[in-house]
């Protein structure tokens, strides 16, 4: 199923002309996004007194993120980030500031915490799939592209594992608010920093030739919207099963009388998250990425429904370390089929679909599994998780056959299954992107 490669490799990747000084920047402000959900919803619940409408307003704050995400990305799409991202966020952070403000002493207006919430999810910038986007600028060797993709996941995975442990200092420090002005800051100088590359002045040009400010602004995709349907349609369907593991494993391990292990089944589960994208992303894979993308969607779920039997906490770690294994890759490899399926002038709209599918999946999931656990046995309620990942895998999966069967696949299903042997790799990634 796959040969290694020895050649390229990730130090080939951030070896690029202005990779790291980007990457790094990126990496910077996207870590505010790890910090300030658990350090909102602490802020906001001292400073209400009120759980509920600490809850309304975190949901707020995600939903102003999520619906207008790709409308944003829309912009960013057709002004370039240079032009797009600052106002977004210097907007974002002034927002957040307020909260800070806001939060530091009880009693502060509900209504006013609502709309500074609602406000500032709205104006989120979107790092991560910007990011991508300059990745695939940048590297235009598909080998090289999917090593760069497997290492944005995983650094962005370990991201969202550290940032809930910087906010727990804060809350530690009975300085919750603190966390949120933390992550105004990190938000900011990461944005700032990351636009003042010369790659974020490279941006895609569209089919004809014109610059990507001439395509109109929007969530809707000219091209490719068959292909990008599958990363969106398994993506999904793992955020639904990686939500409900997220709430099945703390009724486990209370059931087994261990809370504390929870943190120990996280650290497993983006540990392996980490190994598995890495190892993942350093090979060469004879099958296309449109196959190994639900392949790998279903091998998730088929995991995540054996940790429902696991007899101790002990097993149960070690299955969920196996979950993480599948993690990262299937991220990476949709996000690299959702590339492959746009045009240059709407890559960051492609990431987009995809993170918006994973984060609304997620939610679901946890809003399923949180049903599910006064009604069926806890065993049960990990099998019925996997259900929409697992179904949505043999969707796609029996799609992809179908569109291969039938020659409708207008394209080499995975360019970076023979990279190695072609030499004009460059040249004929930038025609496929141009003729869908």
């Amino acid at each position: 199923m796959s040969s290694p490669s020895p050649t390229p490799s990730y130090l080939a990747v951030l070896r690029a002309p202005h990779a790291v000084r980007t990457f790094a920047a990126a990496m910077a402000g996207r870590f505010s996004y790890g910090i300030v959900f658990i350090a909102l919803t602490v802020a906001l619940t001292q400073a209400t007194g009120s759980y509920g409408l600490a809850g309304t307003a975190i949901a707020l704050f995600g939903l102003g993120t999520l619906l207008l995400a790709p409308a944003r990305a829309g912009l960013i799409d057709r002004h370039g980030p240079r032009h797009a991202l600052p106002p977004m966020a210097i907007a974002y952070a002034i927002l957040l500031a307020g909260l800070t403000a806001a939060t530091w002493r009880p009693d502060a207006p509900g209504w006013l915490l609502l709309a500074l919430s609602v406000a500032a999810g709205a104006c989120a910038p979107p790092l991560g799939p910007v990011m991508r986007t300059l990745w695939s600028n940048l590297l235009p060797d598909p080998a090289l592209r999917q090593r760069a993709f497997a290492l944005d996941t995983v650094a962005e995975e370990l991201l969202y594992v550290a940032g809930p442990l910087v906010a727990g200092l804060f809350i530690a420090l009975d300085t919750p608010a603190l966390g949120i002005a933390a992550s105004a800051f990190l938000v900011l100088a990461g944005t700032l920093a990351m636009v003042s590359s010369p790659l974020a002045g490279r941006w895609p040009t569209n089919e004809s030739g014109r610059n990507a400010r001439s395509v109109r602004p929007g969530p809707r995709l000219p091209r490719g919207i068959a292909e990008l349907s599958e990363p969106v349609i398994v993506i999904s369907g793992v955020g639904t099963g990686m939500g409900g593991l997220s709430l099945l494993v703390v009724a486990f391990a209370e059931h087994h009388h261990r809370v504390a292990a929870v943190a120990w089944i996280e650290a497993t589960l983006a540990a392996g998250s980490a190994i598995g994208g890495i190892v993942y992303g350093a090979r060469t894979w004879r099958l296309s990425q449109r196959t190994r993308l639900p392949l790998l969607g279903g091998a998730l779920a088929m995991a995540i429904g054996v940790a429902g039997f696991s007899p101790g906490i002990p097993v149960l770690v070690v299955v969920v370390g196996f979950v993480g294994l599948f993690v990262a890759p299937a991220l990476s490899t949709a996000y690299l089929v959702a590339d492959l399926s746009a045009p240059p002038s709407a890559r960051t709209r492609a990431a987009t679909w995809v993170n918006m599918a994973f984060n609304a999946g997620s939610s679901g999931g946890v809003a399923v599994a949180g049903l599910l656990l006064n009604r069926l046995p806890l065993s049960l309620c990990f099998l019925v998780v996997t259900v929409p990942a697992l179904l949505s895998a043999a969707a796609v999966l029996v799609r992809v056959a179908w569109s291969a069967h039938s020659g409708l696949n207008s394209e080499p299903d995975d360019p970076t299954a023979h990279a190695a042997s072609t030499s004009n790799s460059s040249r004929d990634l930038e025609r496929r992107l141009g003729t869908r």
